[in-house]
């Protein structure tokens, strides 16, 4: 890969609040110092060199000269890959966001008279919720006199819990708000794992399809069309010895 010839950055945009919003390294024709501290592509350090001789050396290697420490005096600088890269860090952010815990909580209501059908069915409903990882706040919402009669309503949510307990269970006990009775169940750590285990199945079937566009948000020429080719290979490499 030759070393690309690259403007000079312009001045930074802002957020409307006034802060400069986070860019990428400079890179290149980019780097506008004359001595830089220079770390060689393997990571060894080879001290303090003028700006180009830097570039000369990354240039005899077909790589980018990457500015990784602008605020030192003088300013790192790494030999590398610049596109291979971006790639790389790309597909490490994806992985990263794929192990996050993302905590839904979802509403079931109900009313204090509600028939053995209805609940029935609402319950199902909050066994799916609970079986996808999902935390479940239900509701009991009362009417008028109904607020007389609150031991309905935490009957109902006490049912609940029980009907539940294979699934779940009680984070916060039924609480009078208002008009209303709320108990949040929370999916035992069994369930949950095994929801973020049927997503991750998911998202490896899919990934396939998104790995295109995932590359074009991270690509801005062919470096990693280049990077992509030279992992293929080396699993083509791996997959015949």
């Amino acid at each position: 890969m030759s070393l690309p010839d690259r403007a000079a950055c312009g001045p930074q945009p802002t957020h409307p609040g006034g802060s400069s919003i986070e860019r990428e390294p400079r890179i290149n024709e980019q780097i506008r110092v004359p001595e830089v501290r220079l770390i060689g592509e393997a990571g060894e350090q080879l001290g303090v060199k003028p700006l180009a001789e830097a570039l000369r050396l990354a240039r005899d290697l077909a790589l980018d000269l990457v500015e990784v420490a602008p605020n030192a005096a003088p300013p790192v600088c790494r030999i590398m890959d610049y596109g291979k890269y971006k790639y790389q860090a790309a597909v490490k952010a994806k992985e990263a966001r794929k192990r996050q815990s993302h905590i839904v909580i979802k509403e079931m209501k109900m009313r204090p008279k509600i028939d053995k059908h209805d609940y029935a069915t609402k319950s199902r409903h909050v066994e799916r919720f609970l079986r996808e990882g999902s935390k479940v706040k239900a509701t009991i919402m009362f009417r008028g006199r109904e607020m007389a009669h609150a031991e309905l309503g935490r009957r109902i949510l006490d049912r609940l819990a029980v009907d539940m307990a294979e699934v779940a269970f009680v984070e916060s006990a039924p609480n009078q708000d208002g008009r209303n009775m709320v108990m949040v169940l929370a999916p035992h750590r069994a369930i949950v794992e095994a929801a973020r285990g049927d997503e991750g199945k998911a998202a490896e079937a899919a990934e396939s399809e998104i790995v295109e566009v995932d590359v074009a948000e991270v690509a801005e020429s062919g470096d990693v069309i280049e990077a992509i080719e030279e992992t293929e290979a080396v699993e083509e490499t791996e997959a015949t010895s």
